[in-house]
């Protein structure tokens, strides 16, 4: 591995800690309810390095035992990974000018990646591409890891798995958390917030994301152009 990688790499891998920390967890407790639910290690691995969703991985469980419609499934995958379609348009800038690895980077944007990714600002001495992509793919790593795991002391492991889907739902708190504490700016998360509510309340839990992310978009464009709009007149 030349300098330009190892520098990358070493620049990369501090900040995915908390994720690793996140993901052999989050990864383990999937990898059990995948054993507990008849499915070994080569289902629990095609859907970590191909499908690599963890949140659409969790209610997959449900949809590989219950043996749902195609449709339905890509219907449902559809509704929960909507907010990666906003994922994409944010990292525009980003991933700007990026060549070789930009596919990958595309599908390996997870919620967590996404917020390292957003509040990086890489040095001019590192190679930005390589910094994402060591970004990305050690996030994916953990995650393959502690999913294969989980589901390898499944086997050996007999209590009740009630309730081990909510770690997901904790990671997100906590990573809301740390985007307030670490953003002077809350307006976009209230946002988030209000959208979500709202959209709770008038579509139910089960059909609340496209809408409440079309809000947010909604909300934040004109947030966006009206601060353009101001910054302009300020210039001028």
């Amino acid at each position: 591995m030349n300098k330009e990688k190892t520098a990358a790499l070493k620049y990369g891998f501090p900040r995915t800690i908390p994720v690793m920390v996140g993901y052999l967890f989050l990864g383990t407790a999937y990898g059990i309810l995948m054993k507990v639910n008849g499915f070994g290690i080569w289902w629990v691995l095609a859907m970590s390095v191909l499908v690599y969703a963890g949140s659409l991985q969790y209610v997959g469980v449900t949809f590989l035992a219950s043996m749902v419609s195609p449709a339905y499934g890509f219907l449902m995958g559809l509704m929960i990974n909507a907010r990666h379609l906003f994922y994409g348009i944010s990292v525009l800038e980003k991933y700007r000018g990026l060549k070789k690895f930009r596919a990958y980077l595309i599908f390996a944007l997870t919620d967590e990646t996404f917020s390292i990714v957003c509040s990086e600002r890489i040095p001019a001495r590192i190679d930005r591409e390589w910094a994402y992509l060591w970004i990305s793919l050690l996030n994916h790593i953990y995650w393959v890891t502690g999913s294969a795991v989980g589901n390898i002391l499944g086997g050996f492991i007999n209590f009740d798995t009630k309730g081990l889907d909510f770690a997901l739902t904790a990671l997100f708190v906590v990573i809301f958390t740390d985007q307030w504490k670490s953003q002077k700016d809350h307006r976009p998360a209230l946002a988030g917030v209000f959208c979500s509510v709202v959209c709770v309340r008038v579509f139910g839990s089960g059909a609340f994301i496209i809408p409440a992310m079309a809000g947010i978009l909604a909300i934040l464009s004109l947030w966006y152009k009206g601060k353009k709009k101001k910054e302009a007149e300020s210039l001028g």
